[in-house]
């Protein structure tokens, strides 16, 4: 018994040996109306309460970061009588908005697919669907994930950290244009033979400023002064391309 508590107490101190200090080079993302993108580094080191065995396992690290999560829709076409139409759709109860993943080494290698399941790290792990009456319904969320790729919203980098000497680490992703404003967690995993050893999270706020701000406020507080100032502009744009226009001929 004694040997046994012993046993458990030394692997307890081992799984605790290692834990992550974090650091970002932004604590935040505003979105301006000129907002085109935004590039966000996250970087950190291992810090240690003890010597690593030698037969300790391969270290890994994954960096996941996820925007909000929202609904979705989503539907097969097909073609019928010359039309394309929808005859099929499965609604994902949670996606998230984007959903960005880096590791430090192959996947296969850093993360056993229990502690993905676990801990729901990988992109496809992330999204819940449930319900779906369509036989085939996960070629749906094949399908979304394809689609958010192709967007920059949903991303996998296969040994994109960098890992220094099994204790400084980093990695950067490309937050595309078209964000959804929102919390952004951002979660760090240490593995060892890909089991966990520990986790860390940070929160980055992700918000509208300056006239990003007050339209997006306008158009949802006071929709119509959003529509009637907008005609306002387009009148003046009409009128300013046609003065413009009768200036040249002369």
């Amino acid at each position: 018994m004694i040997r046994l508590v012993l046993m458990f107490l030394t692997l307890a101190t081992t799984l605790h040996a290692e834990s992550i200090v974090l650091g970002l080079s932004q604590d935040s993302v505003s979105i301006t109306a000129t907002f085109d993108g935004s590039d966000i580094l996250i970087f950190g080191a291992i810090s240690r309460d003890a010597p690593i065995p030698p037969d300790a396992g391969q270290l890994g690290v994954i960096i996941a970061v996820s925007g909000p999560d929202q609904r979705v829709s989503v539907y097969r076409k097909e073609r019928r009588v010359g039309i394309w139409v929808n005859t099929d759709e499965v609604e994902v109860d949670r996606a998230p908005s984007f959903y960005a993943v880096a590791t430090s080494g192959p996947l296969d290698d850093v993360l056993r697919d229990t502690e993905d399941l676990r801990n729901t790290i990988t992109v496809s792990r992330a999204i819940r669907s449930v319900g779906a009456t369509v036989p085939d319904s996960a070629t749906f969320t094949d399908a979304l994930i394809r689609i958010r790729a192709k967007e920059g919203l949903f991303q996998m980098q296969e040994g994109a950290v960098d890992l220094e000497q099994d204790t400084l680490f980093r990695t950067s992703f490309r937050l595309p244009a078209n964000l959804l404003e929102g919390d952004y967690l951002a979660r760090i995993f240490l593995t060892r033979d890909g089991r966990l050893v520990d986790t860390h999270s940070t929160v980055i706020p992700v918000q509208k400023v300056g006239l990003e701000r007050w339209l997006y406020n306008l158009a949802h507080v006071q929709p119509f002064l959003y529509g009637l100032l907008s005609l306002v502009i387009a009148v003046a744009a009409g009128w300013a391309a046609s003065a413009g226009a009768a200036a040249l001929k002369r």
